[in-house]
């Protein structure tokens, strides 16, 4: 640590790194840190009035964490385990399609555009992205809806006789959870491409590889690192959205993030809310480990 401190210092002057240094610091200890260390204190202690904390009653405790697994009537919650459940399963549904659109367009724009084509391609994919969150969320909302421009579309070229409820059926959710974290998928993977020389891919043409073979054998390894990380931040951005599933969300969908602002801001039991939230966060940690494994790739890589 002290050898890339100097050299980094060496490199760029000692008035940077003390400026970077202090604000990552900052950062991590202020702005990530702190506030998870408060969040899993909260998640220990008992819900009590203002006036009893700090008093006898205020000790640590798991209740809040048993609350998740164990009903008040002693039976299993399946509820809130199933809301779990589902939010991680429809976050890696949303994670691969976001990988199966993104590998093919990062490629194209690392090896295949140039020039004009090239910055077409970066700014449209940028510019949208200009638009809130928000907005957007409310335009998927206007397109799949039940009078909106895809049923309109699909009723007037006659494939369909009465509106589909793309709502309900979380298609409106899903497309719109897999569009707002796009970039995070294409940048990282465009990243780790773009190192690749084209020479080898040639090479393996002229050899006689078919496509897939040289995408397999040549270009995917090469491209792990940057899908690994990729995969990582949509991931969690995706199990911790949260205007997204209020504005596509059907009737009876509900994400997990939901019930941990049930908690916080309906019953306002904040308790309840951090333990819920230490979970998510826990999940969400494992299945970083879990890419990093089935990648082989380490968290400095991922990093990059």
């Amino acid at each position: 640590m002290k050898g890339r401190w100097q050299e980094f210092a060496g490199r760029h002057g000692l008035g940077v790194a003390l400026f970077v240094g202090l604000g990552v610091g900052f950062w991590i200890l202020f702005l990530i840190a702190l506030p998870q260390i408060a969040m899993f204190d909260f998640s220990l202690r008992h819900n009590l009035p203002p006036s009893e904390i700090g008093g006898a009653k205020d000790v640590y405790t798991l209740s809040n964490y048993a609350a998740f697994f164990q009903s008040a009537d002693g039976s299993a919650n399946v509820l809130d385990m199933g809301v779990l459940f589902k939010t991680m399963l429809a976050a890696v549904f949303v994670t691969i399609i976001d990988v199966l659109i993104c590998y093919p367009i990062a490629f194209i724009l690392a090896h295949s555009a140039r020039g004009v084509a090239a910055r077409l391609m970066v700014i449209g994919l940028i510019v949208p992205f200009w638009v809130n969150e928000i907005l957007r969320a409310f335009a998927f909302r206007v397109i799949f809806g039940a009078t909106g421009v895809l049923n309109g579309i699909g009723m007037g070229m006659g494939l369909w006789d009465s509106p589909i409820d793309f709502i309900r059926a979380d298609i409106a959710l899903y497309s719109g959870l897999t569009y707002a974290y796009i970039l995070l998928m294409i940048f990282p993977i465009y990243n780790a491409v773009e190192a690749l020389d084209r020479n080898q891919i040639e090479a393996a043409r002229d050899m006689g590889a078919s496509w897939w073979r040289v995408h397999w054998r040549v270009v995917l390894p090469i491209a792990k690192p940057g899908i690994a990380s990729g995969a990582t931040m949509v991931f969690m951005l995706t199990a911790g959205a949260l205007a997204a599933p209020q504005i596509l969300g059907g009737p009876s969908n509900l994400w997990f993030t939901q019930v941990i602002y049930q908690w916080f801001n309906e019953a306002g039991d904040w308790q309840r809310g951090s333990a819920y939230a230490a979970i998510l966060l826990l999940c969400c940690m494992l299945f970083v480990m879990l890419v990093m494994r089935v990648f082989k790739v380490d968290i400095g890589a991922i990093g990059r």
